[in-house]
């Protein structure tokens, strides 16, 4: 059974960082990836992290990083661990962060992905109704109101 919240246990939240940090070619996503490491608590300051849970593991992450506008956030760091994949997790996920940005005030959720690397979910959040906002050098932006 899978269970997604809300979490402060950042130790677990680097571990899922870092592992996601590895995958060949999403390097350019990682900018300033170390000064947000060292304090996570303020880099997602009026935001969240949530990790997902299947009897107790942590299988995922997915954070809301605030945007300079109260209205808009950027979801960031969607990743399920290589083992619990095909699960539906990842919809599930974002599923939770969509009603968690409601649930802060957001009335808009955007973000950037790689089509090149990272296909299955590129097109998921197309699935799910994200907008391409544009693309420049490889990396898309995507966005939907809330």
């Amino acid at each position: 059974m899978a269970e997604i919240k809300c979490s402060e246990d950042y130790s677990t939240i680097k571990e899922l960082f870092l592992e996601y940090s590895q995958i060949k070619g999403a390097e350019g996503c990682f900018v300033s990836f170390d000064k947000e490491l060292a304090d996570l608590k303020g880099f997602y300051s009026g935001g969240a992290i949530l990790l997902g849970y299947e009897d107790e593991i942590p299988f995922g992450c997915i954070a809301i990083k605030k945007l300079d506008d109260d209205n808009r956030c950027e979801a960031k760091r969607l990743y399920i661990k290589p083992e619990f994949r095909g699960k539906g997790y990842a919809r599930m996920m974002l599923n939770s962060m969509m009603n968690q940005a409601r649930d802060l005030g957001f009335k808009e959720v955007c973000f950037t992905t790689r089509p090149d690397v990272m296909e299955l979910a590129y097109n998921l959040y197309k699935r799910m109704g994200f907008e391409e906002k544009g693309c420049d050098k490889g990396v898309v932006s995507m966005k939907m109101d809330l």
